[in-house]
């Protein structure tokens, strides 16, 4: 089983997501009642809408994080998964990413998930 595989089977369990595709056309995704959260693009990488309040909260952290990927203005982080750690890292990144999304919903009539980072990171292997 891959790591995003494990992540997708734990998560799936939570009661504050459900599962579809996702909105960018590549992958699964899950999603609360506010927006989609999480976009599952490949057995390793994975897109998490984390929000950019969150992302300028937790930046010193994600930027020193090996498994993280950031883009300049997106409020989405990729995450690559290689170890049980990192699939950790994602669980408590999901939870960070519900809380919020529940303090700051998308906007009426502009769904979030549509500008997830895919195509636009490159993952380059740990070395």
């Amino acid at each position: 089983m891959t790591p995003a595989q494990r992540a997708m089977e734990r998560l799936e369990v939570w009661p504050d997501l459900s599962s579809g595709p996702a909105s960018c056309g590549a992958g699964r995704a899950l999603r609360s009642v506010h927006s989609e959260i999480v976009h599952f693009h490949s057995d390793r990488d994975v897109d998490l809408h984390l929000t950019v309040p969150a992302i300028r909260r937790f930046h010193d952290d994600l930027r020193d994080s090996t498994a993280i990927r950031l883009v300049p203005g997106s409020g989405w982080v990729t995450v690559h998964l290689d170890c049980d750690t990192d699939v950790d890292l994602l669980m408590s990144l999901v939870s960070a990413a519900l809380q919020a999304h529940q303090s700051r919903p998308s906007p009426a009539g502009r769904p979030a998930g549509n500008e997830c980072n895919f195509h636009r990171v490159t993952v380059l292997p740990r070395g």
